[in-house]
This record gives C-alpha cells, sequence and structure tokens, in this order.
C-alpha cells in the first residue's frame, strides 16, 4: 500500500507543472480589449459539418452549359492557396431583387408563335422550381422600343394635331402580344417585378425631331410634362385593370441618346423637373406607389442620376438609378451609391451582337453584369433581350438589326444563346430577397460574388478570367473546399447550413495586396528585406504593399517582393526576408470595433508599429492604438 501511495503522489508532483503551464498559457491568450475577432481568445472549437455543395458548370467551348456536376463537400479549413475566396454570410449588403431579360415586343410576338412550346418556354425562363431558369425581374417598353416591328405610342395623332386630355389613350396595341404574354408569366411566378420604361413620348409631345415621323430625336417640349405625367398614370392604371402591376418605371430609356428608333433626349436637369414638378406629384396624387428610377443609360456618366438625385425636389420621388454598360466602367454603380447610399442600383441593359462569340461574350457578360454588377451595389441585372428570330428581328427601321436574343425563335422552336446561361448562373440559385454577402475577389484570376438566400443557402458564382486552368479554394467560417476552374469557364456553387464561429474564416483579404497604415498615419515597410521593418513612411511604394496569402488554420502570412514577413518570435524586431514560411512567418488577423486591424504573431504577442520612432516589434501583450493598423487608406 505504501509503495502504491508513493506512486500516487510522484504523478502528481509530475503533473502540477504541466497544469500551471497549461493555466499560464490560457491567461496568456485573452482577448485584447476593444478586439472583435480574437481567435485566440475563443474558447469553442470549430468543426466542420461536411455540408454539401452543389455545383453547375459552363465551358467556354460549350462542352458543359450550366451542367450539373458532382457534389463536393466542406472539411475543416486546411493547406494553403493563394486564390482563396473567404465568404462571409455576418457582413451583408444590398438586397436582390432578381436576375432576367427585357421582354419587348418583338419578344413577347416570337413567343406568342410558339404553339405547344410556348408553355415550356415560359417555364423554362420564369418558373422558380428547380431545374428553370427562374427570372424575377422583367423590363418591357411603355410603347415600341427599337426591338419591335413598328413605332407606336399609346397616343399616336395625326401630324398637326394634339390630345393635351389624352382622350385618344389606350394600350389596345398591346392586346395581341405583350398583355397576354406578361398574364401568362405572372400566373407562372406571380411575384415577378416589372419595370416599365418608354423610348419616347407621343410626337405631338416632341420639339427638335430628327426623322422617321418625330420618332427619333427631339424631347420632350415643356408644355407638355403635365400631359406626359398623366400618360404614365393612365398607363399603369391600364396595366393595372389587365391584373399586371408596374413595379417601378424610368422616364427615358437612354436619355442622352438621339439616334435610336424610336428616342427621345431628356437631359439631367429636365428628368429632374420632370419628376419633381409634373411625374412624382401625379403619383402622389393618384395614390400610385410605382417606384421612380433615374437614368436608364450608360456608366460614362454617373453625374446624371447624382445631378437628378441631388435635387432637392426630385430626390424624394426617387427611388434609385438604372445604368447600362455600352460605356464605361460598371464600378460607376459604387461611385452614385456612395453618394446617395439610401437610394438604390440597378442594372437594367446589355446586348449581345449576334452572331455573337460564346467563349468571349460569356465571359465579359459574366464578368461586369453577373457578377460585377452585385459587386457594385445592383439590385437588379437584366440582359437585352429575351427573345429574336434567326435573323435578329423584329425591330424597327434605325433599330438594333444584330441583338442576339437569349434565345433565338425560330417558328415553333427555340435554342439557348449566350445570355440564357448568363442569367441561369445566377437566377436558378439566387432567389429574389436574397442579399449579397462578402467574399473577396482577385484582379486577374477569379472573379466571384457571393450570396444568403432567404431560406438561408448561400450561393457563389465564380468565374475563371485567367487565359489557364485556375485552382481556387472557398472558405466559410472553420470550413473550406477546393475547385479548379478551366479558362473562361464559370460555376455556381450551392450550400446549405451554418457558419461556424460566427466569422468568414480569416476575415482577411486573402489573395489581395494591400497597404497598412499605423496610428501615425505613416505606411509599414518591409524595408526591402535589407533592415528591420519600420512604419515611418508617407506614401506607400513597392515594398510597402504586401500580399496577404492563405497561412492554413485560419492564419494568414504576409508577402513583399516575393519575401515573408516574421515575428522574429518577439524577440528582436520584425523584418521581411523569409523566402518560405514557417511559424514565425503565420500571423492571425483580427478586427477591432473602429474597422482598424491587429496581427497577432505565433508567439500570442501582437505587432506594434513603435509609433513609427523605432524598428516594429511583435511582442505587445495587449492590443492599443500603436498595435492597430489601417488597410488601404
Amino acid at each position: 500500500m505504501k509503495t502504491i501511495y508513493k506512486l500516487k503522489l510522484l504523478a502528481a508532483l509530475l503533473l502540477l507543472p504541466a497544469l500551471f503551464f497549461y493555466s499560464c498559457k490560457k491567461d496568456m491568450s485573452k482577448a485584447a480589449p476593444g478586439v472583435e475577432n480574437n481567435t485566440k481568445g475563443s474558447t469553442t472549437v470549430a468543426r466542420a459539418a461536411n455540408e454539401t455543395v452543389n455545383v453547375w458548370e459552363t465551358t467556354s467551348d460549350q462542352s458543359k452549359l450550366l451542367a450539373a456536376q458532382a457534389n463536393i463537400n466542406f472539411a475543416a479549413d486546411a493547406g494553403t492557396n493563394a486564390t482563396t475566396i473567404t465568404v462571409d454570410e455576418n457582413t451583408t449588403f444590398q438586397t436582390i431583387d432578381g436576375f432576367g431579360y427585357a421582354l419587348t415586343g418583338g419578344s413577347a410576338s416570337l413567343i406568342n408563335g410558339l404553339g405547344a412550346n410556348q408553355t415550356t418556354f415560359l417555364n423554362d425562363i420564369f418558373s422558380t422550381a428547380s431545374g428553370h431558369v427562374g427570372s424575377s425581374f422583367v423590363r418591357i417598353s411603355i410603347g415600341a422600343s427599337d426591338l419591335s416591328s413598328s413605332d407606336f405610342t399609346y397616343d399616336d395623332m395625326p401630324s398637326g394635331q394634339t390630345d393635351n386630355s389624352l382622350t385618344h389613350f389606350s394600350i389596345s396595341q398591346e392586346m395581341t402580344d405583350l398583355v397576354p404574354v406578361l398574364k401568362k408569366i405572372i400566373a407562372i411566378n406571380p411575384s415577378i417585378k416589372i419595370l416599365a420604361t418608354p423610348w419616347t413620348a407621343p410626337v405631338w409631345m416632341k420639339t427638335g425631331t430628327t426623322g422617321n415621323g418625330g420618332f427619333t430625336g427631339g424631347s420632350l417640349n415643356t408644355a407638355y410634362y403635365d400631359a406626359y405625367a398623366r400618360y404614365f398614370v393612365k398607363y399603369i392604371q391600364a396595366m393595372q385593370g389587365q391584373g399586371i402591376n408596374i413595379y417601378a418605371i424610368c422616364p427615358q430609356n437612354e436619355p442622352l441618346n438621339p439616334n435610336n428608333n424610336p428616342a427621345m433626349t431628356m437631359q439631367a436637369n429636365e428628368e429632374a423637373n420632370f419628376i419633381k414638378n409634373n411625374l412624382g406629384p401625379q403619383f402622389s396624387a393618384n395614390g400610385i406607389t410605382t417606384k421612380i428610377i433615374a437614368y436608364d443609360h450608360n456608366c460614362d456618366r454617373p453625374d446624371y442620376p447624382e445631378a437628378v438625385l441631388g435635387d432637392a425636389g426630385a430626390n424624394p420621388y426617387v427611388d434609385g438609378s438604372a445604368f447600362h454598360l455600352y460605356s464605361g466602367d460598371i464600378s460607376a454603380l459604387t461611385t452614385v451609391h456612395n453618394a446617395y447610399p439610401s437610394k438604390n442600383v440597378y442594372f437594367t441593359e446589355q446586348y449581345i451582337g449576334g452572331p455573337g462569340n460564346f467563349g468571349g461574350d460569356f465571359s465579359w457578360h459574366m464578368n461586369n453584369l453577373i457578377i460585377g454588377a452585385p459587386r457594385n451595389w445592383s439590385r437588379v441585372v437584366l440582359e437585352w433581350n429575351l427573345a429574336a428570330d434567326p435573323n435578329y428581328n423584329p425591330h424597327t427601321s434605325g433599330g438594333c438589326s444584330t441583338c442576339l436574343g437569349a434565345v433565338t425563335i425560330s417558328g415553333n422552336n427555340y435554342t439557348k444563346n449566350t445570355a440564357y446561361y448568363t442569367v441561369a448562373h445566377a437566377s436558378e440559385f439566387v432567389r429574389a430577397g436574397a442579399v449579397r454577402i462578402q467574399s473577396n475577389t482577385f484582379s486577374a484570376s477569379i472573379q466571384n460574388v457571393a450570396f444568403k438566400n432567404p431560406d438561408g443557402t448561400k450561393v457563389v458564382v465564380a468565374l475563371n478570367t485567367a487565359s489557364s486552368s485556375q485552382s481556387f479554394k472557398i472558405k466559410w467560417g472553420a470550413e473550406s473546399f477546393t475547385y479548379t476552374l478551366p479558362a473562361g469557364a464559370a460555376a455556381t456553387f450551392k450550400w446549405a447550413g451554418t457558419q461556424s464561429n460566427g466569422t468568414g474564416g480569416t476575415g482577411a483579404p486573402i489573395g489581395q495586396t494591400i497597404t497598412l497604415k499605423g496610428f501615425n498615419n505613416e505606411y509599414v515597410s518591409g524595408e526591402n528585406g535589407t533592415q528591420a521593418m519600420n512604419c515611418n513612411r508617407p506614401t506607400a511604394g513597392t515594398w510597402e504593399q504586401f500580399l496577404v496569402v492563405d497561412g492554413g488554420a485560419g492564419k494568414i502570412e504576409l508577402q513583399s517582393m516575393g519575401k515573408f514577413v516574421s515575428s522574429e518570435n518577439g524577440t528582436q524586431a520584425i523584418t521581411c526576408n523569409r523566402t518560405t514560411a514557417s511559424d514565425w512567418e503565420k500571423f492571425t488577423w483580427g478586427t477591432n470595433a473602429d474597422g482598424t486591424i491587429w496581427l497577432q504573431g505565433n508567439n500570442g504577442k501582437y505587432i506594434s508599429s513603435e509609433n513609427g520612432t523605432q524598428a516594429m516589434t511583435c511582442n505587445r501583450a495587449t492590443v492599443s492604438g500603436w498595435e492597430s493598423f489601417k488597410v488601404n487608406q
């Protein structure tokens, strides 16, 4: 018995130092004050749920066209990949109204001629059942567009006559094709939202017209601003009488383009005056809740919607602004959003010229529209237009003669074209009411956008813009999977479940090049790897830029000019001279309440700028101003 007692006593004594060390180590890892994302302070160990991910892929050679791929599964995150998309469902942006097409008068007439295939086609495009495109937003013209078979408005009068009382107003020309097709669409998808836009006012309301019997060019005569506002009211009421609710209108399609047929110009100050003095008050007086969306033209003139929104009288009536991309850059949507963040942004038109090049057109439209527009705050992405015949008809004289439909309709058959697949890659999986969620993207390889549906499912749409196959990781909380896309290919990923740890993994912009600015408003420098790092540069040059690399296991690495930043285990000033990354070159990235970030070395200590008065270190036990850094400022 004595021997057993002595052995137990010896075992207890041997365990005491280990317990003391564990206790001390646990105390050292407490979260720094004011820190939101200090993984060292977490007492919960994330476990992978191995969620199943469904995948659909389209390749540039059309060997795969929205083709379902073998399911893959998330697993506990491990390993590194310089191209890591970090998805954070807890950081949300705008609500998504939907993806879809323009239903022109010409499209409606072709659809009406599909015969027995009409129901199949309309269900294919508008049904939200599995396996269908599920378009939830459609754009129509008020009167003729250039993809109608002829010019008309709803109050055409003989030359020299006017109709200020709108006695002759009628939508009768829409009763053959457009209205019947819309009714069938609404029966399939009762929640669909309809945007309506005129290409021109009635000719008798215009001044300065240039051709086609007054349908081309010219502007709205100020004497008829009131009549034109009442024209919109009568249109919305007439469509409502057919059971068709107009969700939103734009006062004018492409208001800076006088050359289409039909067309009418409307300068920013004219649109603002029309909205504040006539259209907005008429809507209010008649109890019309249809939204008014400004502009509806190219991204090269963000000053136009900014001028309309900047008009104090027009602003309260305007829901937001709409854009096309025949010139300018898709980032213009963010420019306008930032100027007026309470106003919505919509992307409403882009055509593909026939006969087209599938690979090039697909990549450009996926990159700029399906991915680019939502990443720049758009609630909607619409392609122009839904259908044309094999000769790109119908269209007006002078209208678009090469506009390739999302489908080509020939008799009672239809074939799918590029825009069918661009829209379907999002619309089939991203439902109306979804929100865009945080995901980082890359300048020259994998472009992407992420969404969270009302039912909680997540969707990532990714495109490979590089000239060769690219392997990339999608990281979600503490889990990830790796996928390879051929050059020019796109994939849609969809999965269910709840993000572990409540964060997007490291929270760091993996794969992006960043600058770090200290509390002294100076930049962190790698010092060309020839001396210890400092935080004293007034401007950011090459050595003040750092690539954020996925270090695996929730850690990141910082690389400048091919060299890695090292904490030097906190025993000396930090450097940027390592050719490979080991434990001392890995850091935990965290975010403070004010949006600045901190970096914690493998020793559990924080990097400090040392106020720029001496070489930087990694030996601070807590985070204060000197241990906090601004990113890309």
